[in-house]
């Protein structure tokens, strides 16, 4: 009965940050880097507790779960929080003595913390069945290589490795369930704050149906008139008047249209196209744009990138994604554009650029109704190429440095 305690005890140290996590902190601190502070210190907790509180097979043999913990903070944190838990490992278990468990804890970590840091960047941009199989798999090589160096150091026997081989089984099995757990509940608070987000737009879309079409009326007409006052033998500044209000009025056009594109229910019209040539037309639609900023657009399009998408609504994400590309260099520069296929059936568009870049708050903001870095923009390109790509089941990964450019990463999912 004492060793069931012990288990649950050990599941309890492993929920607890899980709980503090998502009731406490994803609502309250908005900055990545600190919610990686405070979820580092909490597995460091649960890692000194899981070691403090061991379950006791009797003399010498003991098991806990202080690889979930390093594990977690590690795939979910990044590389210094990984640093920061196993120095805590390594040191806790320096201050119990140093005996052949140290020496077993010592190997087993630096055999394993670099394998963990490699399959991080995978885990962060993965999906969830995916991010299972990673810490499914990483926690069965940790305790792989914990039975290995534990058999050596003690000789291998069925005394010597019975526990160790319970402690496989039970680690992998935990891993599996919190992992799972921990996915879930993401996907919850995703969903609501999706859903939270869609009230707020949905009042957008009820006013864009009643209003846009009734305004764009009158803006049409104004314009005919503005050109047919534009006569040769006008004055060159009230020429100049004439192309400045026909210019605002062909904006203020352009932000109806954007309105019109998100308010308006999609028909589902899709087809099943071929990324690499829809690419090929966007870039030889905005060529001439391009060159006028003095941009150049290199691209390397693989064969066979097939999705099922409406192609116009596509198109239309793209050239909003790309514009953005070549209006963030000022002074001229080059975009990168790539379509490949990807190991997790998922075809990756690559639209990078040289530009002003952005800070981590600009990119979370970024594909909010009305948020633009643009001095007279508006947002709304931005946010309806976002619903586009959600529309296809895809996902949008933006990643950026200030003045050090910005790569937009498109993932759709990908059809034979």
């Amino acid at each position: 009965m004492s060793i069931i305690k012990d288990f649950l005890l050990q599941l309890t140290f492993m929920v607890i940050p899980i709980f503090i996590y998502f009731t406490f902190i994803t609502e309250r601190v908005k900055s990545d880097k600190n919610r990686n502070v405070i979820m580092s210190i909490l597995w460091g907790i649960s890692i000194l507790f899981c070691m403090s509180f061991p379950v006791s097979f009797g003399q010498n043999a003991r098991l806990e779960l202080r690889i979930i913990p390093l594990l977690f903070g590690t795939l979910y944190g990044g590389f210094w929080p990984g640093i920061f838990l196993s120095a805590l490992i390594i040191l806790y278990r320096l201050y119990s003595g140093i005996s052949i468990g140290f020496y077993n804890t010592f190997l087993a970590l630096l055999f394993t913390l670099p394998v963990i840091l490699f399959f991080q960047k995978s885990f962060a941009s993965s999906h969830k069945d995916k991010r299972i199989k990673i810490a499914v798999g990483l926690s069965f090589y940790y305790c792989l290589i914990g039975l290995t160096f534990f058999g050596i150091l003690r000789g291998f026997s069925i005394e010597n490795v019975k526990v160790p081989i319970i402690h496989l089984i039970f680690v992998v099995v935990v891993t599996w369930f919190f992992t799972m757990l921990n996915e879930t509940i993401r996907e919850i608070h995703q969903l609501r704050s999706e859903m939270l987000n869609s009230e707020k737009l949905r009042v957008i879309s009820e006013l864009t149906s009643v209003f846009a079409h009734e305004i764009r009326n009158p803006m049409q007409v104004t314009r005919g008139f503005l050109q047919l006052l534009d006569e040769p033998d006008l004055p060159k500044e009230k020429k100049e008047y004439i192309q400045i209000s026909i210019e605002e009025l062909d904006r203020a056009n352009e932000i109806i249209n954007d309105f019109l594109s998100f308010g308006k229910p999609t028909i589902n019209n899709s087809d099943r196209i071929e990324v690499g040539y829809q690419l090929q037309r966007v870039v030889n639609i905005l060529q001439g744009y391009s060159l006028k900023h003095n941009v150049e657009i290199k691209t390397d399009f693989f064969d066979n990138c097939w999705i099922y998408a409406n192609p116009q609504k596509l198109n239309q994400s793209l050239i909003n994604i790309l514009k953005n590309a070549i209006e963030s260099m000022p002074n001229g520069g080059m975009v990168w554009i790539t379509c490949i296929s990807t190991d997790d059936e998922y075809i990756k568009i690559t639209i990078k650029d040289q530009g002003i870049g952005m800070t981590k708050k600009q990119i979370d903001r970024l594909g909010s109704p009305f948020y633009s870095l643009k001095e007279r923009g508006t947002g709304l390109g931005m946010m309806v190429s976002f619903q586009i790509v959600h529309s296809f089941n895809g996902k949008i990964q933006v990643n950026s440095e200030k003045n050090m450019g910005t790569e937009v990463i498109i993932l759709l999912p990908q059809i034979t």
